[in-house]
């Protein structure tokens, strides 16, 4: 069941609607189904309709006059609240929603139970699956209703309705979601030929440039620079930055004035200094430093991290662990800007949709995740390599992220949060469906000798016993045998590749342990080999070190010389 409460200054133009069934073509047979007294006038079922409407007007009004001849109404006196059953409950009885609604009036504070004082409302009911609450906000000895926290209170009951009346549970959240469009804004968008409302477009414009900025200033000049996007900025005195508001052009109200929205009712993590939080912990990086033979580009550097993130899930705190998921959305963020057209569609959904899992209550100590977030920036100067093993490769990191994360979320009862995480990993393992078998293909085709595989399988089954015939057995086997053959020709040890390749990121979750582990093979095949002290100095860290921490951030380009303001805008 799901509850929405707004208030009003017109009890009859509420009643009105509420019995209405010209207008409303949805509206059949209104009626009363529970009252403050058990004995106000129906108007559905009195012989005369409008004399009936007057007086239950009259009588929801009475302490409202009382308290406005004495100076003390409220200037919004009506409260509003419709519940709706799911369209998979049974059809509830009238006395079933009289009960509902009596119990949601109590919990709420319009008519505490057993107080004799309590306002007076009226439970309505105009169709099968719904019911609707008028009340007014005075009580009888004259005071204003004490309702605070009313939508959290009547979800509550919801909830405990619910189960005991055996309908479907469901999915609450904990006020972290971003504002939903309302109708009149969908219906905009509808007439204006778009799949999306103003507010939706705008909040996935701005989270790429926060995901692509490293500073206030450049975030800010990102912005400015996507066509058909407007800003406003604030300044303090002193001249910083107070906060922004955006529109889109074209989008205007009955006076012709931009639609503005600020950063906080777009999301809350839109907000300026939620923006500047993330921004000052991002990693530094010198633009003039170059990468040498062996160090690893952007794209080998996000993966690293990514790979990370499940174990920073199970084994971190819940603050790190919330950086690292916001972090990790920002990747997602910046995926669509520089990966192939033909997979585009799936993560500009992925990321949508895992928007949701990347705020909880829990605050994020961003500082945790400096690393990825630099990685991530340093991706808008590299797009990924034309052959797509790069994409394809942080592809198959990011669904094991997107899986951690759902149970991490599970495990803290983020109901919404979960969907989310379940929903962006459809998404996701379409786009590696269409990325990775060109490449692992490519891989098997410089499949090493007979004598080097059955070598290299004997080095699965003492490295992971518990999945080695899985992964001998799988079509991609041979891509994975061709990456340790690739890495042993560089000067590395297969073993010891396979043994940290394994450390601290398990291969439970993952659908092809041997797709994972020809990715993680070949990002490690890129590294300089250890020398002999190296890796026995590896061997006694295994157990506490993850392997992936030690991998190297690349230097940070400005973002903006990318052009990525440029890219945001055609994608508007």
């Amino acid at each position: 069941m799901i509850a929405k409460i707004s208030s009003g200054r017109s009890t009859v133009g509420l009643i009105r609607y509420l019995f209405d069934t010209r207008k409303a073509k949805d509206h059949t047979d209104p009626h009363l189904v529970a009252s403050w007294d058990g004995f106000a006038p129906d108007p559905g079922r009195a012989d005369d309709f409008d004399a009936a409407r007057k007086l239950l007007v009259a009588d929801l009004d009475l302490h409202v006059a009382q308290a406005k001849r004495l100076g003390r109404a409220p200037e919004q006196h009506v409260w509003h609240c419709s519940i709706r059953a799911a369209e998979t409950d049974r059809i509830l009885s009238d006395e079933e929603w009289a009960g509902i609604a009596r119990r949601v009036v109590a919990a709420t504070g319009i008519a505490p139970a057993d107080d004799h004082d309590g306002c007076r409302w009226v439970a309505v009911r105009h169709a099968p699956d719904h019911v609707h609450i008028a009340a007014t906000k005075v009580r009888a000895d004259l005071r204003t209703a004490r309702h605070w926290n009313d939508y959290l209170t009547a979800d509550r009951q919801l909830a405990t309705i619910e189960k005991e009346y055996g309908l479907r549970q469901v999915v609450r959240g904990d006020r972290t979601a971003a504002q939903r469009p309302t109708r009149a804004e969908q219906e905009k968008a509808l007439r204006k030929g778009h799949q999306q409302t103003a507010r939706e477009r705008l909040r996935t414009t701005v989270r790429t440039a926060v995901a692509a900025a490293a500073s206030t200033e450049e975030f800010i000049h990102l912005l400015s620079a996507t066509d058909g996007i407007l800003i406003d900025v604030k300044h303090f005195p002193s001249g910083d930055v107070r906060g922004y508001k955006v529109a889109l052009e074209g989008d205007t109200n009955g006076a012709d004035e931009p639609i503005w929205y600020s950063g906080s009712v777009l999301s809350p993590d839109l907000s300026l200094p939620k923006i500047q939080e993330r921004l000052t912990a991002t990693e530094p990086h010198s633009v003039d430093q170059p990468r040498g033979r062996h160090r690893p580009g952007p794209w080998h550097q996000a993966t690293a991290a990514a790979e990370l993130i499940p174990h920073r899930l199970e084994r971190g705190d819940d603050e790190s662990a919330q950086a690292h998921l916001a972090a990790f959305g920002e990747a997602l963020d910046v995926l669509p800007l520089i990966a192939p057209g033909s997979v585009r569609p799936q993560l500009r959904q992925a990321t949508a949709v895992f928007e949701r899992a990347t705020r909880s209550r829990i605050r994020a100590e961003h500082q945790q995740a400096r690393a990825l977030r630099g990685a991530v920036r340093a991706m808008l100067r590299e797009p990924a390599p034309k052959d797509g093993a790069a994409l394809a490769m942080f592809l198959d990191a990011a669904l094991l992220v997107v899986i951690a994360a759902a149970r991490w979320h599970q495990l803290r009862r983020h109901d919404q949060q979960v969907m989310a995480a379940q929903q962006t990993l459809i998404h996701l393992r379409t786009a590696y469906d269409q990325t990775a078998p060109p490449v692992l293909t490519a891989m098997a085709q410089r499949k090493p000798p007979t004598s080097a595989v059955e070598r290299y399988a004997q080095h699965v089954h003492a490295a992971i016993p518990a999945h080695a015939q899985q992964i001998l057995d799988d079509p991609a086997w041979a891509a994975l045998a061709a990456s340790l053959a690739q890495a042993e020709n560089t000067g590395h040890e297969p073993a010891a590749l396979l043994a940290q390749a394994t450390a601290h990121r398990g291969l439970d979750d993952a659908r092809s342990p041997a797709q994972v582990l020809a990715w993680r093979i070949q990002r490690r095949a890129h590294r300089p080999a250890p020398s002999g002290r190296a890796l026995a100095a590896l061997a006694r860290s295994a157990r506490t070190v993850p392997a992936a921490a030690q991998d190297p951030v690349p230097p940070r380009p400005s973002t903006s010389r990318y052009g990525l303001a440029e890219q945001a805008g055609r994608r508007r």
